[in-house]
């Protein structure tokens, strides 16, 4: 049985519909569901996206992922209510940070809304961070100082875009530029612009089409990377410190009591 096959049926029972009660509010033949779900036939783009705004799942999660393997309760959404991936949990129920390496950042826009290409990256606990989905994002350029290239920000995922804090800091990932790291001035309601700044004045402000961006986090805090030498920034250097950071701020916390 294929994904989505199996994730139409998943969906189906988990809202305690039959065949023909989904069929009714897809506006299909049941017949039709039923060979969804077993596999015999694909659903065309159009009953995918109804089928996506229906459960409040992104199609290319109804397609790739398995459901039946995701905590459906711990789902993240965007826009009108819309799921869009899941947040990880490891086996006590903390939240998993992710950390996109420099090389997997380039292929982030084309990745962000598979699972399969969420599950295949480094995956560690950082039991410090604020509630809410977090991920460890690469810097390139000399941008926003004092943070250099080849540290990484970690940010915590924004749900909608009001929630954006002017003249703060966020990574904005966009459809045409990717991943940048900047300070989000303003809103232009009438061009539907959000104004970016860098924090290195040589850097002209920049505005993006809300329509274009993918997804805002917002800073929570960064990792100073310039103090190691290049032959030791590989994956399993920048995981091992980063996994430090818990000890270190659990002294501090110590010494102050």
């Amino acid at each position: 049985m294929s994904k989505i096959s199996s994730n139409i049926r998943f969906l189906r029972q988990l809202k305690g519909l039959s065949q023909e009660q989904l069929a009714d509010e897809l506006q299909v033949t049941r017949s039709r569901i039923g060979g969804y779900e077993e596999a015999r036939n694909e659903p065309p783009i159009d009953l995918l996206i109804r089928l996506s705004e229906f459960f409040h799942i992104a199609i290319d999660a109804l397609v790739r992922g398995d459901l039946k393997k995701t905590n459906l309760d711990g789902l993240m959404k965007i826009g009108k209510n819309r799921i869009l991936f899941p947040i990880l949990l490891d086996p006590d129920g903390n939240n998993m940070v992710e950390l996109i390496p420099l090389k997997a950042s380039a292929g982030y826009v084309r990745g962000y809304a598979d699972p399969e290409y969420i599950e295949r990256l480094p995956q560690m606990r950082l039991p410090f961070l604020p509630s809410g989905k977090h991920r460890a994002f690469p810097i390139k350029g000399d941008s926003m100082p004092p943070i250099k290239e080849g540290s990484f920000v970690i940010a915590k995922y924004l749900e909608r875009f009001e929630e954006v804090k002017f003249g703060q800091t966020y990574i904005v990932v966009t459809k045409e530029d990717g991943l940048t790291y900047k300070r989000i001035m303003a809103f232009h309601k009438k061009e539907a612009t959000f104004e970016l700044h860098s924090d290195n004045k040589m850097y002209q402000p920049f505005k993006v089409k809300a329509e274009d961006v993918l997804e805002i986090w917002e800073y929570t805090c960064s990792i100073n990377m310039n103090q190691y030498q290049n032959e030791e920034l590989n994956l399993d250097s920048i995981m091992n410190m980063l996994r430090g950071l818990k000890v270190e701020i659990a002294d501090i916390k110590k010494d102050r009591k």
